[in-house]
């Protein structure tokens, strides 16, 4: 049962110690918010013409710890766990839990910075342009008439 509690407790404190590489700035460029350009009437039913259409790169990591870093560091911390004795032991464990969070939360990440999103420019009826971003456009062009529903672009 000791060696649980030591595997335990260095495993979660290679986690906590993990969170605090991600990036959470809310200033960086290269990631789209879900949100639109203008913030006025937020979501509320609306008709327009779709002005622009342009493929971004999205943000999906979403919280700091991602499950694939618990899971390399719980994997890594078993691995290691397997190899020596004694102290060697305690070592080869926290080794093995902090080099599987870390191989973990790499995969995670770039299997999730590949997704895209389409940002849509919308000039309102009213005149005021709003933009959007969302996962699938279907058969939308420039040009389109459309409605805004719940902030999600529609073809009208």
């Amino acid at each position: 049962m000791k060696t649980f509690h030591k595997v335990f407790f260095i495993s979660a404190a290679s986690l906590f110690m993990l969170s605090g590489c991600a990036n959470t700035s809310p200033y960086s460029d290269q990631n789209y918010s879900t949100q639109g350009a203008n913030s006025a009437p937020r979501y509320a039913n609306g008709y327009g013409v779709v002005d622009s259409i342009n493929v971004v790169q999205t943000d999906n990591n979403g919280s700091p710890i991602g499950i694939g870093t618990v899971i390399g560091g719980v994997v890594g911390g078993v691995l290691g766990n397997q190899v020596g004795g004694g102290t060697g032991r305690t070592v080869a464990t926290a080794a093995g839990a902090v080099g599987g969070a870390v191989v973990g939360h790499e995969i995670e990440k770039k299997r999730n910075n590949n997704a895209q999103a389409y940002r849509i420019g919308v000039r309102l009826n009213n005149g005021a342009y709003e933009t959007y971003t969302q996962d699938s456009i279907g058969d939308m062009r420039v040009g389109d008439r459309v409605r805004i529903n719940d902030g999600h672009v529609v073809r009208n």
